[in-house]
């Protein structure tokens, strides 16, 4: 299956049931609103999914359930693992089971130099002909692949066609265009520079609050590539609740916003807790203000 590469792929959460399991049924539901309402692909097993809590069997049926339910549309999973050895078994599988292409990130909890990190997702760009996208997010992960390594990169791979970019620096879009071209299609991982990030020359979105609010983000990325003098409007609307993707506990605060618009549970996978307190009552107000002026986007 071809990735388009572009538009809203929702960076989806792991449901959980009461009990801590994964909860394939809601997956699959959860999952097929964010398409009816115009997402255009799905990249499960990343941050937000707690990619890192899950184990290998469970990623495997994160996996084939989405791939049987949703022929139609592409999986792109996060592959990310503590040894390189254990990302190229996942990509392996990931491929064996159907998935369209992946999403290329630098081992968890282990940061170093270019020289080991290009090791690194060279070996999993390598496991398979699909597709790749590279994941570039140095805030969380502490490895910035700067946009002359990702030159590199396309050099030397033909299936590196894509890089998820969440330095936040608008700039880098600007540069990996200046680079590269159209060589990268260049998707923007953080939620609260989407309009900026195209207006750069970003393409498409590898989304967070689309988990709740899916329509509205489909008009967010649909508007900003248009140039349409709606976006400022929707964007203002927006920004408190994309904020909510920009911080330590966003997949704590993203359930939160889906449990209150009736599509999830706030249940986290430890270490992380639901929230509690004043940390919960000032996102609830956030969520609250949000959903009393909610726009009509059609």
């Amino acid at each position: 299956m071809n990735i388009p590469w572009q538009g809203v792929l929702p960076a989806i959460t792991t449901p959980f049931t009461a009990s801590g399991d994964v909860d394939y049924d809601f997956l699959v539901k959860h999952v097929g609103w964010q398409l009816e309402n115009g997402c255009h692909g799905v990249v499960p097993l990343g941050s937000l999914g707690e990619g890192a809590t899950l184990t290998g069997e469970e990623k495997r049926q994160i996996l084939k359930t989405l791939v049987e339910s949703f022929p139609n549309y592409p999986i792109v999973p996060g592959i990310s693992a503590l040894s390189t050895d254990e990302a190229v078994t996942l990509a392996r599988d990931a491929a064996d089971l159907g998935c369209a292409g992946f999403m290329v990130l630098p081992p968890y909890v282990y940061s170093t130099d270019w020289r080991e990190m290009r090791y690194h997702v060279e070996a999993v760009i390598r496991a398979t002909p699909l597709p790749c996208m590279l994941y570039n997010n140095p805030i969380a992960y502490k490895t910035d692949f700067v946009p002359e390594q990702m030159a590199e990169l396309a050099s030397l791979h033909t299936n590196l066609v894509s890089c998820k970019e969440s330095s936040a620096d608008v700039r880098r879009v600007t540069e990996i265009k200046r680079l590269l071209g159209d060589r990268l299609a260049i998707l923007v991982g953080v939620d609260d520079v989407l309009v900026e990030a195209v207006r750069n020359g970003a393409r498409g979105w590898i989304a967070g609050l689309v988990n709740a609010f899916p329509r509205e983000s489909v008009r967010l990325w649909e508007w900003a590539l248009a140039n349409d003098p709606r976006v400022d409007d929707l964007y203002a609307w927006f920004l408190p609740l994309l904020r909510l993707d920009t911080v330590p506990k966003f997949v704590q605060l993203i359930k939160l916003t889906q449990a209150m618009v009736g599509m999830g549970t706030e249940t986290v996978r430890a270490p992380r807790l639901e929230l509690v307190g004043e940390e919960r009552a000032a996102a609830v107000a956030v969520i609250e203000h949000a959903l009393a002026n909610r726009p009509d986007v059609g």
